[in-house]
């Protein structure tokens, strides 16, 4: 009988875990693929998703199952996916506030994204754009701010939920401007939006697609968008156009697996994206919801997360909006 000393007996295993992982790779996937995202079905996420599913299934060979878990700000679905097996086959589709804001929002959580997942690539970005109610007389970011400043204390700003975007970035707006806005989160975007309508709030920041048709019915004004440069598809001057420098912001939303994925899972996956991204059909779809396409290479991606993820900490940290 042979035996092995427990160093042999480890080494043995760790050789043919690695082994085994290079065959799964290889031949990855055999299985559909769970894609999660933190969100309610009919959302920016989902509807993002779905439509790069059909173009990333033939690519893959597999079919892409969307689980929707809305909840906790997403980070009920995000803890899930950082938890799951690093096999390429549980991944998160979140969004900004999944990958740099939550973490300082809610510190006593202990859970880092960005040391829990291998960012493969941002999906779609969604700018920001600024929009009141036509009750108010400002027309221009410019003009909101200086009515901001000769009414303090008396104007109010919608979000769809604490730590999300909008919520973070008027605060970011606040600390820039110097303007006093009373925050007022609703429960998602829709009765945030018809706050705004109703003269309930009188900022609200979201996609020029959640706006756009009411912007061309009257009821709301567009003030800017929060892009570093006009965006070709909304028909409206930069935030930093009307006077308000460094202030770019927006709701990305991009894709991770667990930290520990293979490399070769995760470049499959990349390739997969980059491929939908590149469809026609779907180019064109994302421009009339007024998302502009990602793909960038996983590198640049966790960079500029980085870099984001310090901004959100320092305004978070400066407004005290961590929650204990």
């Amino acid at each position: 009988m042979l035996f092995l000393s427990r160093r042999t007996f480890v080494l043995s295993a760790a050789a043919l875990a690695a082994g085994s992982l290079r065959v799964n790779a290889a031949d990855y996937p055999e299985r559909p693929i769970t894609v999660i995202v933190p969100a309610a079905a009919g959302g920016a996420g989902d509807t993002i998703i779905r439509l790069l599913s059909p173009v990333m299934e033939r690519r893959l060979g597999q079919p892409l199952i969307i689980d929707n878990r809305s909840g906790g700000g997403g980070m009920i679905a995000a803890q899930v996916v950082g938890k799951a097996a690093h096999d390429g086959y549980t991944l998160l589709l979140g969004a900004t506030n999944n990958f740099v804001i939550n973490q300082f929002l809610v510190p006593n959580l202990r859970f880092d994204p960005l040391a829990a997942f291998a960012l493969i690539t941002k999906v779609a970005d969604v700018p920001t754009v600024l929009f009141t109610n036509s009750l108010m007389p400002a027309k221009t970011i410019g003009e909101f701010i200086a009515y901001a400043k000769g009414n303090r204390g008396k104007l109010s700003y919608a979000s769809p939920g604490v730590g999300t975007i909008p919520h973070v970035a008027v605060e970011r707006l606040k600390q820039l401007t110097g303007i006093e806005l009373v925050h007022i989160p609703y429960r998602g975007a829709p009765p945030a939006m018809q706050a705004l309508i109703a003269n309930e709030v009188q900022l609200y920041l979201a996609g020029w697609g959640v706006g756009r048709s009411y912007v061309e019915a009257g009821s709301v004004r567009a003030l800017a968008v929060a892009s570093a440069q006009r965006a070709s598809n909304i028909p409206l001057p930069t935030a930093i156009e009307g006077g308000v420098p460094n202030f770019v912001t927006s709701n990305w939303w991009g894709l991770g697996a667990p930290q520990g994925t293979p490399q070769p899972v995760l470049d499959k996956i990349y390739r997969a994206i980059t491929t939908a991204l590149a469809d026609a059909m779907v180019l064109r779809r994302l421009d009339e919801l007024g998302f502009a396409p990602g793909g960038e290479a996983p590198a640049r991606f966790l960079e500029d997360t980085k870099a984001e993820a310090k901004i959100w900490q320092e305004t978070i940290s400066r407004g005290k909006l961590a929650i204990e």
